[in-house]
């Protein structure tokens, strides 16, 4: 299933609705941002990918520090296909 949100919560509400494998993030959403969604996410459905995406370097968003390594955080001008592809596979999909 494919979905589409204009913020956080309606984030969270589509993931519980539609339980995607890959969820995609911006950063700097309005309500809740991003980082918190991706937090939630995590916690509540650990088999989802869960990617931010953001037009900052990833080293000026000391928020997402402690979600290291458990989500991707790539900047926007990086994002295609190939990085897609190489997430999906580094995390065992």
């Amino acid at each position: 299933s494919i979905g589409e949100a204009e913020n956080g919560e309606e984030a969270l509400r589509a993931v519980e609705r539609l339980d995607p494998q890959l969820v995609l993030l911006d950063v700097r959403m309005p309500g809740l941002d991003g980082i918190e969604v991706a937090r939630r996410l995590n916690a509540s459905h650990p088999k989802t990918l869960v990617v931010l995406i953001s037009i900052e370097d990833p080293l000026d968003l000391p928020s997402a520090a402690d979600l290291s390594g458990e989500v991707p955080l790539v900047r926007k001008q990086d994002f295609g296909p190939t990085l897609l592809r190489r997430l999906w596979s580094d995390h065992g999909r």
